[in-house]
């Protein structure tokens, strides 16, 4: 499998190319702020054809770009469907001064057009796309409809036999904010019990932010996981 990741041009979202390998069509996940250049970039390079747009949840800066992709390869956008909301305007729930702030860092007024094809998918749901079988896990608590994309395998040169794109539920030592609109601390809780740490050892994690990781290193090392394990 080939996973090429690279950080959006704002807040350091992370998205991913994902494929069964060079010169096949390919998923993409998160295209955030930004993204459009690099992304082509890695198309380019390995030659690949997006078959989808799968996003995690909703959040601005996990799918600012999902439009002008998914209008560019004329594929749809795919997200839970207690996040489609979100589509609508992601704008509208930001401060103010925040999207001041970000018109004035990249020279152009903040816009906002909704994908003309969203598949809403569902917890348990298995989606075939691109010779991937992809698992889709309802884990809320960032937003209501935040997911985690799971795959059977992993990159090669990974030591690793499965792959979990996390979005903003897990990362490298910490999880997801909850206090956010749409966010839940109970509900984080109980879907890092039930839907994280159930995961193997070996899974490969990816997640919206920061660096890769792996379920066993959060499960001895994240202080969150760590006191759920002991409160259990």
């Amino acid at each position: 499998m080939l996973v090429v990741g690279f950080p959006a041009l704002a807040f350091g979202t992370n998205c991913f190319v994902v494929a069964p390998q060079a010169g096949e069509e390919c998923v993409v996940v998160d295209p955030g702020i930004g993204v459009e250049s690099r992304l082509g970039e890695v198309l380019a390079e390995h030659r690949l054809r997006p078959a989808a747009v799968l996003l995690t949840h909703g959040h601005v800066d996990h799918v600012y770009a999902v439009t002008p992709v998914c209008s560019g390869y004329g594929v749809a956008a795919s997200i839970h469907r207690d996040d489609a909301y979100r589509l609508a305007d992601p704008l509208a729930t930001l401060d103010p001064a925040l999207v001041a702030m970000f018109e004035q860092q990249f020279g152009a007024k903040a816009a906002w057009r909704e994908p003309d094809d969203v598949a809403r998918l569902a917890d348990g749901q298995q989606v075939s796309v691109a010779g991937l079988e992809i698992d889709v896990v309802h884990a809320p608590g960032h937003t209501e409809g935040s997911v985690m994309f799971a795959l059977p395998t992993a990159p090669a040169e990974v030591d690793a036999s499965r792959t979990l794109l996390s979005g903003d539920v897990l990362f490298a030592g910490s999880i997801g904010r909850s206090d956010l609109a749409g966010g839940d601390p109970d509900a984080m809780m109980r879907s890092l019990a039930a839907k994280v740490l159930p995961q193997p050892d070996d899974t490969l994690v990816l997640p919206g932010h920061g660096p890769s990781t792996t379920i066993g290193r959060e499960r001895r090392s994240n202080p969150y996981l760590l006191e759920l394990a002991r409160t259990a």
